[in-house]
């Protein structure tokens, strides 16, 4: 059922929404239940082709997912160059992983608290927090087998840490539409590595194939709990959170892809650099505004998307055309 969020809805579409939502969570939770992946039982860490000196240049970062592999000033430096930089970028973004995860799992410990007795989103909850304990585990393995020391988030977007159980209390809605905020653009990125068939090495090709495959339901989870919640919401809370969804996202996304200051002062990158990859160019506009694609989608659905929220939406550099299905290359949207 497809219901107008920006009108007010009866009971019986009240009742509609919960059982379709609820009948979504259980299926989610069947696939954790019996299509779980444990990352030290499916990768193979001990093997020779896991070990991060084995076909090094395999860490040279790869053009389809990060714009940094495909910059002129990085495709000039020596190929030891590009290595040590990929290496440090990669074990970074793990890193960045490991934090968000574990920020994510402490607001929806919170979360489950305020839920009732025989609620199918306790159950669903809990499995999507064992899956992000283990990609916590999985992330780190990754790096201490790097072997490099990398901050993760910059000192100001890591305080996001302080605000998720309050957020969590003060609204629901607020912590999914965060949620989104962080995943999707990691998810975008790894889905861009994997379908491009880059050479990458082992160790991330085989944490970005089981880190797809479980986020796929954390999405599906959140985006089916906004479209579950924000229709019964009233008009002037819709509008307040129409306000708040791209400010939230433009905040969450750039705290997740964008590499804190320390990344390009170890690695020696220059500051002009920094800037055109991630700031001023208009190719580094599209890209970070391509990574919320499928979000614009949900707004719309959802009754978020007005003339104001539009104009937030642009002001927040995440504006930009709306994916016709989840996950549609964004190769497809510009055709």
């Amino acid at each position: 059922m497809s219901t107008p969020a920006h009108h007010s809805i009866s009971d019986d579409d009240i009742v509609e929404i919960a059982e379709k939502y609820a009948d979504t969570l259980r299926l989610l939770s069947d696939a954790s239940v019996n299509k779980p992946m444990d990352p030290f039982v499916n990768l193979d860490w001990d093997s020779p082709e896991f070990r991060p000196d084995t076909h090094p240049e395999r860490w040279i970062l790869p053009p389809s997912g990060d714009t940094l592999g495909r910059h002129p000033w990085y495709l000039a430096l020596p190929v030891e160059r590009q290595i040590e930089i990929g290496k440090y970028r990669q074990a970074n973004i793990a890193k960045v992983g490991i934090q968000f995860e574990a920020i994510l799992i402490s607001a929806m410990t919170q979360h489950i608290m305020t839920l009732p007795n025989g609620s199918p989103e306790f159950e669903y909850c809990s499995h999507e927090m064992i899956e992000e304990h283990r990609h916590t585990m999985m992330f780190q393995e990754m790096v201490n087998r790097i072997g490099v020391e990398v901050p993760g988030m910059g000192p100001l977007t890591s305080m996001i840490k302080h605000l998720a159980i309050p957020v969590t209390i003060a609204s629901p809605i607020i912590l999914f539409m965060a949620i989104l905020g962080g995943e999707e653009p990691i998810d975008h990125v790894q889905k861009q590595v994997l379908r491009s068939g880059d050479d990458v090495h082992p160790i991330m090709r085989g944490v970005m194939a089981i880190h797809i495959a479980e986020e796929a339901r954390h999405i599906s989870f959140a985006h089916a709990a906004l479209e579950q919640r924000v229709p019964q919401r009233n008009a002037a809370e819709r509008f307040a959170l129409s306000l708040i969804f791209p400010i939230l996202i433009r905040i969450l996304g750039r705290a997740v892809i964008t590499p804190p200051r320390a990344f390009f002062t170890d690695m020696g990158i220059p500051d002009w650099v920094r800037r055109e990859l991630f700031f001023k160019s208009d190719e580094a506009k599209q890209v970070f505004a391509d990574y919320f694609v499928d979000l614009r989608s949900l707004a719309e659905d959802i009754g978020l998307m007005n003339p104001v929220a539009k104009r937030l939406w642009q002001l927040a550099g995440v504006d930009g055309p709306r994916s016709r299905f989840r996950s549609e290359p964004i190769r497809t949207l510009r055709r």
